[in-house]
């Protein structure tokens, strides 16, 4: 075959990719494009793209107005950061990241384009912000941070639990912070925490297999890797009789015992406003961050019924959903 033919028909497949992934971009390069990536395919993130596609087109930004480009990636650094290079590559003119791991990448990657980030726990601890009031960075957005002190101090009305342990994975800094946390609190309550990281799906069975053996409650940080099987997590720890806590959203209708939650959906709206704040020129990096003001404590009788744990009036008075 003729090698220039060859390359030609390299080129034109190329090109066919490219106008099947991103058609507005290559069709249409005046229209406004907004780009999205999730850290990972969950619910949380899903529920909160959702809420931010509704809210945006309220505001006039339906599709007839932008060009909404979406990539959920492989949870992994070298995906997300491929993704936001395609976004710079079609030119979009605001980036929203959902989660920690696709925000440090935008960050990392991108310096031009304006981001707003959603459901990140903890903006300053990861370096994703310089302060609340002003973020810097070129960067702003929705902080999902609820306080874990007041999760743990309810955990602990159940009873002194004394080794909690705490499933995180080290490459994705939200998770990392919260072990951190979990671990400064450790000593104020005196427990001791035992820590596995998961790394992978793969690698989720056996760090069940030796903590669970280890502790008496089990912490599961915000992990993409730990969340998307959260329901085995769960189901192998009441398996043991081991109560489980966490801060990830759907945690409690899923039989965590008890779960302090952000709402996705809300925060996907509070997005919406940011965006529309620096579609219309306003600087990210001048304007706040926006805290949960929805966040639920939700107890689930059915959990602490088959673990025999009796739920005090103390807990009852806390929570703001019971699940029976």
């Amino acid at each position: 075959m003729n090698y220039f033919f060859l390359r030609k028909l390299v080129f034109l497949g190329t090109l066919l990719i490219v106008v099947s992934i991103f058609p507005a971009a290559v069709s249409n390069s005046s229209t406004l494009i907004v780009a999205t990536v999730l850290s990972s395919d969950q619910p949380r993130y899903r529920n909160a793209h959702k809420a931010f596609v509704r809210a945006m087109a309220a505001k006039g930004y339906d599709q007839t107005a932008i060009e909404l480009v979406t990539q959920i990636p492989n949870p992994d650094p070298i995906s997300w950061s491929n993704a936001i290079r395609k976004f710079n590559a079609i030119g979009a003119n605001i980036i929203v990241t959902f989660g920690a791991p696709a925000s440090l990448a935008a960050l990392q990657e991108s310096h031009d384009i304006p981001i707003v980030f959603v459901d990140v726990y903890a903006p300053l601890e990861t370096g994703i912000a310089k302060s609340l009031a002003a973020p810097g960075n070129n960067a702003t957005g929705v902080s999902s941070k609820v306080p874990l002190s007041t999760l743990i101090r309810t955990t602990l009305e159940f009873k002194q639990f004394k080794q909690i342990g705490v499933l995180y994975t080290s490459r994705e800094i939200g998770s990392v912070v919260q072990l951190k946390e979990i671990k400064r609190l450790a000593v104020q309550h005196r427990f001791s925490v035992v820590e596995s990281n998961v790394e992978s799906p793969a690698t989720l069975d056996l760090a069940l297999s030796s903590l669970l053996s280890q502790i008496d409650c089990l912490y599961v940080t915000e992990s993409s890797v730990v969340g998307r099987q959260l329901d085995k997590v769960i189901r192998r720890a009441m398996d043991q009789r081991i109560p489980v806590i966490t801060q990830v959203p759907d945690g409690g209708e899923k039989g965590a015992l008890l779960s302090l939650e952000a709402h996705p959906g809300e925060m996907g709206h509070q997005a919406a406003d940011l965006a529309a704040k620096v579609i219309a020129g306003r600087k990210p990096a001048i304007i706040p961050i926006v805290a949960p003001k929805k966040v639920d404590m939700i107890v689930n009788m059915k959990t602490a019924r088959v673990l025999d744990l009796h739920v005090p009036i103390q807990v009852l008075n806390v929570a703001t959903r019971i699940i029976k």
